[in-house]
């Protein structure tokens, strides 16, 4: 769960990064930590409903 919430802030720092050079630097900078983010979100869910079962 803490995983989810460092990589939604880094996404946050990558996309105001992107939009401070005017995308002229790569947006991986903010899609990467958004797929990470996506990513243990849904692992967390999955854990969560392990449990329940």
């Amino acid at each position: 769960m803490i995983n989810t919430f460092i990589f939604m802030i880094l996404t946050f720092i990558g996309a105001g990064y992107v939009l401070l050079n005017k995308g002229k630097v790569s947006a991986g900078y903010a899609i990467v930590p958004s797929l990470f983010c996506a990513i243990f979100s849904q692992l967390a869910v999955y854990e969560k409903f392990k449990k329940e079962k």
